[in-house]
């Protein structure tokens, strides 16, 4: 049965020869002025608009996506910011477990998120774009598509670099992003040209900002981006070209199917290229046998001696058998072959804090600092190096950058607060404790600080109140 080649409506039976529907012929006339006074232009849905129920695949999508993130807060502590643990704990995408046979974790990264501003983010993005592209491709084939470009991916982040985690639901948000862009310029749906023209502006302005935002700020998997986007647009092309009518369900099935072994393929190549030396089994083995991780890294790394993600897998290998200088060797051999990588800069900074070794954590921050001027972790860090060294006041304008970078950064407040309790500025300390207290919660350190800040003010039965609270805390972690 034909459709009309302006709405993409279906004509009615025996209209030989027409191309264009009774609704559009009215259309036009009403456009010109040709319709009498009591003629009026009849209501239709869109062809598009489809009403399968009440709830969308998007909305459970969605609430998926927030219910994770409420289990992450409350297995956190609760916090809105995440620790690498929880996120592994939870299925993020990492290298040397995805690679060692936990591929679910290329599903289940999708619906993890990092912190609240992340998963705000991309929840809004999934709202519009998910509802555009339910809509206009239907429920099965929207969820394949957002599945399918999801584990490309994931698969894509673990190519570039297997040894970062890689979290969030944009590699499929891209995905959608891809394949609309790909079916409204090959024409699969009917919509007015101002309709398609205006629509494809707005996604190729969403992809041109993400590109360039995510080029200048640290921590956005570009890869991963970059894998739903391509798998994306080529589904989307797939679909417009060879399967773009939805009474058509087998087509359309083949044309996934298809897409499902080319990834599938992508997947075994990978495997094959970055995990030949990252056999730990399962996550949990590795957890539990870091000796046979670092055997299989320092394999790896044999292979592969510019392979920068193998040095720094080997690093935190190292540092979870509390192998440091090992662990700083490494850490600066991913720094010789990627001088601007501000991950390892800003883990080797952290890890001479732990090994008191303020100095040259001070040269590391510094460093970082310079490269990115903008990164609150790297301001907070040399704070705590300049305090390490009793430079108390360098120590809080650094603290207070941070601050200002990142108004709820966790134990900065705190930090800044016993750096001015050193200083004796006791008003801007207790200030200090009690705002890490409000935005971070409260624990048995915070308060032992507050009390000293209190008593250095002369406020006794404060500092004997938060004494108080202090020893609760303790007695409840020893329960």
């Amino acid at each position: 049965m034909a459709n009309c080649i302006r709405c993409g409506r279906q004509l009615p039976p025996l209209t030989l020869g027409k191309k264009i529907c009774q609704w559009c012929v009215q259309h036009e006339a009403a456009q010109h002025g040709e319709l009498g006074e009591d003629e009026k232009q009849p209501v239709m849905a869109a062809p598009w608009v489809r009403r399968e129920s009440s709830v969308t695949l998007t909305q459970v999508i969605f609430g998926a996506n927030l219910m994770v993130f409420v289990a992450m807060v409350l297995a956190s502590g609760p916090s809105l910011d995440f620790t690498g643990q929880v996120m592994v704990h939870f299925g993020a995408n990492y290298g040397p477990f995805t690679l060692s046979g936990d591929w679910w974790r290329l599903a289940t990264y999708m619906f993890l998120h990092r912190g609240f501003f992340h998963i705000a983010m991309n929840m809004w993005c999934l709202w519009n774009l998910g509802t555009l592209c339910e809509s206009l491709y239907g429920r099965w084939t929207y969820a394949a598509v957002y599945l399918i470009t999801g584990v490309a991916g994931g698969l894509a982040s673990v190519a570039w670099n297997p040894g970062v985690l890689s979290v969030g639901a944009s590699g499929a948000i891209f995905g959608l992003t891809g394949a609309l862009i790909a079916s409204f310029y090959l024409g699969e749906f009917s919509l007015s040209g101002i309709s398609i023209k205006r629509t494809l502006s707005s996604l190729l302005f969403f992809v041109g900002f993400s590109v360039l935002f995510g080029s200048m700020v640290p921590g956005i998997d570009n890869a991963c981006h970059a894998g739903g986007l391509v798998s994306g647009l080529i589904l989307g092309a797939l679909i417009a070209r060879l399967a773009p009518e939805h009474d058509k369900p087998l087509r359309r099935a083949g044309i996934l199917l298809f897409m499902v072994l080319i990834v599938g393929g992508s997947a075994l190549g990978i495997h094959r290229w970055r995990g030949s030396g990252m056999h730990f089994g399962s996550a949990m083995d590795a957890q539990r046998n870091i000796d046979r991780m670092i055997g299989e890294l320092k394999k790896k790394v044999q292979q592969s001696p510019q392979d920068a993600s193998a040095h720094y897998a080997l690093a935190h290998a190292y540092f979870a058998k509390r192998q440091f200088p090992e662990g700083d060797s490494e850490l600066k051999r991913v720094l010789e072959l990627e001088p601007q990588n501000a991950r390892a800069r800003m883990d080797l900074g952290a890890a001479y804090l732990s090994q008191e070794q303020p100095k040259e954590a001070q040269e590391e921050f510094t460093k970082l600092v310079a490269q990115e001027p903008n990164n609150p972790g790297a301001h907070a860090g040399l704070g705590m190096a300049l305090a390490d060294q009793q430079n108390h006041e360098a120590a809080i304008n650094e603290y207070k950058t941070a601050l200002r970078l990142e108004p709820q950064a966790s134990g900065v407040y705190y930090r800044m607060g016993v750096s001015q309790t050193q200083l004796k500025r006791y008003d801007e300390a207790i200030a200090s404790f009690l705002k890490e207290r409000d935005e971070n919660g409260d624990d048995a350190e915070l308060e032992d600080a507050l009390a000293d800040a209190y008593a250095g003010k002369g406020m006794q039965q404060q500092a004997q109140d938060a004494r108080n609270k202090a020893a609760q805390f303790k007695g409840q972690s020893t329960d």
